[in-house]
């Protein structure tokens, strides 16, 4: 019951990060224009590698580490005290570095500077700390109030081109904030401050280190793109691939939502030494993430000209077949996540996990300059699908002598077949129609009917599970 709850609480968390950009994102691409939006990209993709070696794991290892002592509550004190406290010194270590190099550099140096206040926000970062408690409401009724806060900001004070900087200052200082009200909470879960000479921190460098890595190589090429455009074809190219991601990454918000919910849980019951609830727990999660990852994928694909054209405007129709392309994306991420955060690392297998993401990294950095310099920006996206399809592919060699494949997957073909029925559907209207909002609207909701009857009359096990003991209850109902 407490995994559904939180579940909930972060699929809801996970809604409003997504309708809040359906307000904000339209207006800030107008107002600040492709530039303006390429220069936030690019400056945030470079202040990312900081945070990333300042933040030395901590976030995964964090996580997994309050799940694995969450009921000794001293033992929980001790370890919250000394990986908050190494996270203050790695921070501050990237906080001076980051310095040094906005003083080497001309461009930008203003943008750098108020990108830095998020750098600065990560030591106060302790989302970590609650999620291993399995504490969502804590995280989602804070992280809410911020965001609207920074929204009324944005409307507020971001009006022209020239506002780059306090738009970059506004959620950069948002999130500051939205880590600094995690604290008052503490109170509730620990004992007390301890002695520092009684805490053994520099236990922990070398465990999160062994995290950083994989989260290194993610970052590659999560980041990498938006800074290789910047550099080989300007801030406006980034500022288009930024807008697509952008769109991707929010819809696949609401489908990797099981994996920052299980993680910890699946960490408990490993620790406990419960490895069939394991097995279990994946089997369901993987199942409900691909009967949504199939949709969103196509259906993105299938809507992608008529969205860029009333949520960016007519200056970022190049982002139109960006999206198209990169929706395939969900997919492989999807699998990825439910393997990755929902099963090898919280059964301590990082190596598989940390090789993974590094074969994804490495085809990454190989392909991605030669595919930026013959097909630009639509390059980046290629060079992104080809990554993550190694990461998942790895992932999946790595678990099958683990896990029964055939269970995972079995019913794939069901979600993509009606994911393509309803592409089709979708595509045909669009061609149809005259270009409206209207018209986009309806698109997407006959899109919805259409894939959920041709799936339920395929009889997919996951639907038919949750559906029958409410059609049982009705039939003896009507007896």
């Amino acid at each position: 019951m407490k995994v559904i709850k939180n579940f909930f609480w972060n699929a809801g968390y996970q809604v409003f990060v997504l309708i809040v950009p359906l307000v904000t994102v339209p207006y800030i691409n107008r107002v600040l224009g492709p530039t303006g939006v390429g220069i936030n990209a690019f400056t945030n993709s470079i202040v990312q590698y900081f945070i990333l070696f300042g933040s030395l794991g901590i976030n995964l290892y964090g996580n997994r580490g309050t799940a694995y002592r969450r009921d000794d509550r001293k033992a929980l004190t001790t370890y919250f005290w000394e990986v908050t406290i190494l996270r203050f010194v790695t921070i501050g270590i990237a906080v001076l570095a980051y310095l040094m190099f906005i003083f080497a550099v001309d461009e930008y140096r203003v943008f750098y500077l108020a990108q830095g206040v998020m750098l600065l926000g990560t030591a106060f970062d302790i989302s970590w700390f609650f999620q291993g408690l399995e504490n969502f409401r804590v995280t989602v009724v804070r992280n809410v109030l911020v965001r609207i806060a920074s929204l009324i900001l944005i409307f507020l004070l971001v009006h022209k081109a020239d506002d780059t900087a306090l738009y970059i200052l506004i959620m950069s200082g948002s999130q500051m904030l939205g880590n600094l009200t995690f604290w008052p909470s503490l109170r509730a879960n620990l004992t007390h401050f301890p002695k520092l000479s009684s805490l053994n921190i520099w236990q922990h460098i070398k465990p999160a280190f062994l995290l950083l890595i994989p989260q290194l190589a993610i970052q590659i090429y999560v980041q990498l793109n938006k800074t290789m455009l910047g550099i080989l074809q300007g801030v406006t190219a980034s500022g288009f691939y930024e807008s697509s991601d952008k769109i991707i990454k929010m819809l696949l918000a609401l489908v990797t939502a099981t994996g920052t919910v299980l993680l910890p849980h699946v960490a408990h019951y490993f620790a406990q030494g419960d490895h069939d609830a394991v097995k279990r727990s994946l089997e369901t999660s993987m199942h409900v993430i691909l009967v949504i990852a199939f949709p969103l994928a196509f259906g993105i694909a299938a809507v992608s000209t008529t969205f860029t054209y009333y949520f960016f405007s007519t200056k970022f129709m190049p982002v139109a077949p960006l999206m198209a392309a990169e929706a395939i994306v969900v997919i492989p991420i999807s699998i990825a996540s439910a393997i990755g955060v929902q099963y090898l690392l919280p059964t301590n297998q990082v190596k598989s996990y940390t090789v993974s993401v590094i074969l994804g990294s490495i085809v990454n950095i190989v392909v991605n300059v030669p595919l930026i310099l013959w097909l630009g920006t639509m390059g980046a996206v290629i060079g992104t699908i080809l990554s993550e399809s190694v990461v998942t592919i790895c992932q999946v060699y790595a678990i099958k002598n683990q896990l029964d494949l055939r269970g995972l997957f079995s019913e794939s073909w069901k979600y993509c077949l009606s994911a393509v029925v309803m592409f089709g559907v979708v595509k045909g209207l669009e061609i149809a129609w005259s270009t409206s909002l209207i018209g986009l609207v309806v698109e997407v909701l006959i899109g919805m009917v259409v894939y959920f009857v041709v799936l339920l009359g395929l009889r997919p096990h996951i639907i038919i599970g949750y559906v029958r003991p409410y059609v049982d209850q009705m039939r003896r109902r009507l007896r």
